[in-house]
């Protein structure tokens, strides 16, 4: 992530980072922008570590290509070293709401958490 960028504004390219299939689709640029202590709690419910989401987003067969739009993305600087950031995800029709904290590290500006929740959107 560029240097200098104001922390909120580095958490969210990180985010969209994350988010691009050519990054979803390679365990270096996927680990590079994951904490060494990175967990999530999937939509699913699962339980992720750092090892186990990069190989399960980079050893698919049929690696994803498509697109996840974002909507409703905001952020707010929690302590000098730590961003939270919320938003929505709709990958195909599966909607999701997001939370995500950011840490700096003397690397720059990693996620260290990331919680999804499934919900229906509104018709219309």
């Amino acid at each position: 992530m560029p240097e200098g960028l104001p922390p909120v504004e580095a958490a969210i390219e990180g985010e969209l980072r994350l988010l691009a299939p050519e990054v979803r689709n390679s365990p270096e640029l996927l680990g590079a922008l994951l904490h060494p202590d990175f967990s999530e709690i999937g939509a699913s419910g699962r339980r992720w570590d750092r090892d186990a989401i990069i190989a399960a987003l980079t050893e698919q067969e049929e690696p994803g290509n498509s697109t996840i739009t974002t909507s409703g993305m905001r952020g707010v600087q929690l302590a000098d070293d730590l961003v939270h950031l919320t938003f929505d995800t709709d990958d195909n029709g599966r909607t999701a709401h997001r939370s995500s904290l950011w840490r700096l590290t003397r690397t720059g500006w990693l996620l260290w958490f990331h919680q999804g929740t499934l919900f229906e959107a509104p018709a219309g």
